[in-house]
């Protein structure tokens, strides 16, 4: 089985929208969080298997990376 999965973030001020696809490309879930480390982290955390993150280049995207970073 397969366990890899896709997922896209649609980041803003106060929200993030935030959509995961599996290998197939089947939607497997939506959610829309706090635009808050300690919120994504905790919806990262939820999710199991090989993760690929793609967001848009905006003012806020930087944020998502500096998120990141500080979880390592």
């Amino acid at each position: 089985m397969n366990n890899e999965k896709y997922i896209g973030l649609d980041v803003h001020q106060a929200t993030v929208v935030v959509a995961v696809r599996d290998s197939t490309g089947k939607l497997v879930m939506e959610s829309i969080v706090e635009t808050e480390a300690a919120t994504l982290l905790q919806f990262f955390a939820g999710l199991r298997g090989t993760l690929a993150v793609t967001f848009e280049e905006g003012g806020l995207g930087g944020l998502v990376v500096r998120f990141a970073q500080a979880a390592r």
